[in-house]
């Protein structure tokens, strides 16, 4: 049975932010709200929580995880930045993008797109996201809470509490964030080319 949080959306409360982090080190898997929908998160170095999330998305290793970053700075060390890529990121972050770059080696291998060896990365702009990022000191390695054979996410807590109550540690509710997922742009070529067009404006990566 899961736990069931009541945040604060603006003002997160420290106490609730703490039991939450002790859950995702100790392996949980947990729902939690960002600036696109809720999603599933987990510790980035736990295989059996990755695996976990994968089973509730029904999602094979070629689809891409998310590491969810709380700044600039922590995407450069699990991505490989060059001067335009940063400049791009430095102006839409925080935000509702998802950029896919190049891996550094801090990324673990089975994280990883398993041809390409490209990760997916992004800095939400959601205070509650923020909080958990700032206590965890880490990465949330996470994904849009899309059930199997649904067109769109989760955007009712009490609902996603009903539906993984058994699949999940933790459900934190941090009222409506939206139910579009986030806007996907790939990063590794010449030009920016977008993957997926979500809740973020694409006009910026147009060619």
């Amino acid at each position: 049975m899961s736990q069931f949080f009541h945040i604060h959306p603006d003002n997160p409360q420290q106490r609730l932010i703490a039991h939450s982090v002790e859950i995702i080190r100790a392996g949980g898997v947990i729902v939690y709200p960002t600036d696109s929908g809720y999603a599933l998160g987990c510790h980035l170095g736990d295989k059996q929580a990755v695996t976990r999330i994968r089973q509730i998305r029904r999602l094979d290793d070629r689809h891409h995880l998310t590491l969810v970053c709380s700044d600039l700075s922590q995407i450069a060390t699990y991505a490989r930045l060059d001067n335009s890529n940063y400049r791009l990121l430095k102006a839409h972050t925080p935000g509702a993008y998802t950029f896919i770059l190049e891996a550094t080696r801090e990324v673990p291998r089975r994280l990883l797109h398993p041809k390409r060896k490209t990760i997916g990365l992004r800095v939400p702009n959601n205070p509650i996201a923020q909080a958990l990022l700032r206590e965890l000191g880490e990465p949330l390695m996470s994904t849009t809470l899309i059930l199997p054979d649904e067109d769109l996410p989760l955007t009712d807590p009490y609902e996603i509490r009903e539906f993984l109550e058994h699949d999940v540690d933790l459900v934190i509710d941090g009222g409506f964030c939206g139910f579009e997922p986030t806007t996907v742009v790939d990063l590794t070529g010449d030009i920016p080319q977008v993957i997926r067009k979500g809740a973020g404006d694409i006009s910026p990566f147009k060619t």
